[in-house]
């Protein structure tokens, strides 16, 4: 019987590999580090050290480039242009226009301007559960609109035309860069390997032993962080969104960080997570937002309609509902 590794949706204690410079093709190395405020891990086998931290610089790089949370990034200057057109790299352009692609594809229930909502929570340090003001966030739900976002491809220019608009790519950037990451390894002649984007989970080809990457879907507030299911995949990409993730609770109720542009509120759909399969990890990680925003009967809709994309849905009763599996 061949032996599988196990790789967890949520990374909790990660240990880099030291190892020579000219590795064995049975050798694997691992690179980790932070960046999108979340810890990333990339293993590989059969390559060079020099190309794991390769794959380090361009996380930076992407994050220098993509992230609202940086001043000089071209995210932020276009949040700040007051709506004037803002020249832009063709990464940026690109993915700012498949953001909208999944804008239009959930009726906006997924929106990259979602930026003044999500900058009025606080999930990761508020023990007091403390909630927006109603009066912010219907302030804020006025300017989350994804139409007000205009991309002239031939200029290379974006443009706010809701000046107080911005726009917050966290629910996509993560799987573009696992692919430009995938992309990368495989043009340096890698044939096996493991990204890991704090839960963005891709993979190049199958494991080294020929069988395929075991997956293990976290259970949603499991405080063991043991799976609800395991899935075998091969040059796929998995992603999870649910509202364990990033939430704080206040008499009773989970605030997470799902929110819903029109109420400015997170969801509350009877779902804990969304997971989705897919070749392509950028379009994982918009679906499952999409589908998770959409609620199960409509995301699972959405799923019967693609081509070579799966996804397992657990509801508040933790049953599990796989969508576009073959019987």
């Amino acid at each position: 019987m061949k032996k599988t590794a196990l790789f967890f949706i949520t990374i909790l204690l990660l240990l880099p590999l030291l190892s020579c410079s000219s590795p064995q093709k049975s050798e694997k190395l691992t690179v980790t580090g932070i960046y999108f405020d979340t810890i990333i891990q990339i293993e590989a086998w059969g390559t060079k050290t020099s190309t794991l931290e390769h794959c380090k610089k361009i996380c930076e790089d992407y994050e220098n480039l993509l992230s609202n949370k940086i001043e000089t990034s071209e995210i932020s200057k276009i949040n700040a242009s007051k709506g004037n057109p803002v020249k832009v790299s063709k990464e940026t352009l690109e993915l700012i226009s498949r953001g909208l692609d999944y804008c239009r594809l959930s009726d906006g229930k997924f929106d990259i301007t979602i930026a003044p909502l999500s900058d009025l929570w606080n999930f990761t340090d508020n023990p007091d559960g403390t909630i927006p003001e109603p009066s912010a966030i219907e302030e804020a739900c006025s300017h989350v609109d994804y139409k007000a976002i205009q991309v002239d491809k031939e200029s290379s220019t974006v443009t706010l035309n809701d000046p107080q608009a911005k726009i917050d790519l966290g629910g996509i950037a993560k799987g573009y860069i696992a692919d430009q990451l995938k992309a990368y390894l495989k043009s340096e002649g890698v044939e096996h390997a493991l990204i890991n984007l704090g839960g963005n989970v891709l993979t190049l080809g199958p494991a080294y032993d020929a069988s395929p990457f075991r997956i293990g879907i976290q259970k949603p507030f499991d405080e063991q962080n043991s799976t609800i299911d395991i899935i075998e995949v091969e040059d796929r990409s998995v992603v999870s969104s649910g509202i364990y993730q990033r939430y704080f609770e206040k008499d009773g109720t989970v605030y997470h960080h799902i929110l819903n542009p029109e109420t400015g509120y997170p969801y509350s759909n009877n779902l804990l997570q969304a997971t989705i399969l897919s070749d392509s990890s950028m379009d994982g990680d918009a679906l499952s937002t999409c589908c998770f925003a959409m609620g199960l009967e409509d995301g699972s809709a959405l799923i019967e309609q693609l081509e070579d994309v799966q996804a397992i849905f657990v509801t508040e009763d933790y049953q599990l509902h796989y969508v576009g599996f073959e019987d």
